[in-house]
């Protein structure tokens, strides 16, 4: 992304340049053009990426995180159980309408 911000700023900088020299427009102002917005939608696109994998990563770390704590909790249950076999269940919500309920 950041190569891509830097071909843009190149690109743009020489438009301008172009742009103030006046003259005919030429092949010159035509490739300094596609190349300020071809590299511009790439370094756009490159963002979005970017921040869509940050955001994806943030949750993965919150999921990871509560999967712990319902293994700790899960694994400190069973130890301060009163019988051996006990297991303390989690909360769970009651099932959907016209779904079955928990498996036999």
């Amino acid at each position: 992304m950041a190569k891509a911000a830097v071909f843009a700023a190149g690109f743009w900088g020489w438009l301008v340049v172009l742009a103030l020299r006046g003259g005919t427009l030429g092949v010159p102002h035509l490739l300094a053009a596609t190349g300020a917005l071809a590299t511009t939608a790439a370094g756009l696109a490159l963002g979005v990426r970017l921040a869509l994998q940050h955001n994806a990563a943030v949750r993965h770390a919150e999921l990871k995180r509560v999967l712990v704590d319902i293994s700790w909790n899960a694994f400190a249950a069973v130890g301060n159980s009163e019988s051996p076999a006990k297991v303390v269940p989690f909360p769970m919500s009651p099932p959907e309408p016209g779904r079955p309920g928990r498996r036999p």
